[in-house]
């Protein structure tokens, strides 16, 4: 008997030494589409490994705002992540095809590109030849971007002159200044002080974003533009990939795909009940923002910034363009 519980002790310990635990990092906190990201991955993971493989979720910035988390994840130091293809252009700068402003019709047609097996590759293949120490493994969405400042917004006329905090890619740059607005960049981190202290007038992002990192407290009405997407990728490190078994990286992929079949559409649901507590609260939402006065400004600028991004940005964009 003594034997045998030996080797089943022995067993056990074995089994305890080969789980391992991964570092899976986000700058927004919980309850955002990025948190969902995280626990789907996570539960899938540990549901496919057998218990094997941990994931501990590192949310609210606490391992770096995302332009660093890129950097840790190309040095793997973290295992995984889930970041903006906004911010992803300061690695890979044809990212910023998938900010480019009215790209998307609406939300379906997000959902749609961001499931198009076609569009996943295109995104896959374009960061494996233009950044290196990474992997883009799936997709995920923190809705779509709105204008959110101490004064409505209706039409693009209302934004001239406006300093307005956006991500720090070359098609914001553009943008913006097109509509009439001066452009400043910071860290995600210091929007809220910013907004309060007058260093810009407004700032934009998603509805969910807005509510929970309180911004409407000192930006208090929001303006629905939906101006942009907020796409995001999921990475993991290629230093991890290498050490993974065929087994491993098939579970991983697997978990992965929890994330761009699931949670993009979650996020579109947080983001309706986000504005109906944000109205509860008395925040002033604008939703008859004229978007045809900022499509029109926009259009032209499609074709000719994918372009100039380059031939990954280029086919991207004529992929999610053709999904109907």
């Amino acid at each position: 008997m003594g034997g045998l519980l030996a080797a089943l002790l022995l067993a056990v310990g074995a089994h305890a030494q080969d789980v391992k635990h991964f570092r899976f990092a986000y700058d927004q906190p919980r309850n955002t589409g990025y948190s969902i990201a995280g626990d789907l991955f996570a539960d899938k993971l540990k549901e496919l490994s057998k218990g094997t493989m941990i994931i501990d979720q590192y949310p609210g910035a606490q391992l770096g705002q995302e332009p660093q988390l890129l950097q840790l994840v190309k040095a793997g130091d973290i295992d995984f992540a889930i970041i903006s293809s906004a911010n992803t252009a300061t690695i890979s700068p044809q990212a910023g095809v998938m900010s480019l402003h009215f790209l998307f019709r609406n939300d379906a047609h997000v959902l749609k590109a961001l499931a198009d097996p076609q569009v996943f590759e295109a995104i896959k293949t374009m960061i494996d030849e233009t950044a290196q120490g990474l992997h883009v493994i799936g997709t995920g969405s923190q809705g779509v971007r709105h204008i959110y400042s101490k004064k409505e917004v209706h039409n693009v006329a209302d934004l001239k002159g406006m300093k307005v905090r956006v991500q720090a890619t070359a098609t914001e740059d553009t943008m913006f200044p097109a509509y009439g607005a001066q452009t400043v960049h910071m860290p995600f981190g210091s929007v809220y002080t910013s907004l309060q202290t007058g260093v810009v007038d407004a700032a934009e992002n998603s509805i969910n974003v807005y509510l929970v990192n309180k911004h409407y407290e000192v930006a208090p009405v929001l303006s629905i533009t939906e101006h942009e997407a907020n796409n995001a990728l999921v990475y993991v490190s290629d230093k991890l990939w290498q050490s993974l078994s065929a087994e491993q990286r098939q579970w991983v992929l697997t978990a992965a795909a929890e994330i761009s079949s699931k949670e993009p559409a979650a996020a579109f649901e947080l983001e309706k009940s986000a504005a109906k507590k944000l109205k509860s609260m008395g925040v002033k939402i604008v939703e008859d923002v004229d978007k045809k006065s900022f499509d029109e400004i926009a259009d032209p600028y499609l074709d000719k910034l994918a372009k100039e991004l380059g031939p990954h940005a280029e086919k991207i964009k004529n992929l999610i363009r053709a999904i109907n």
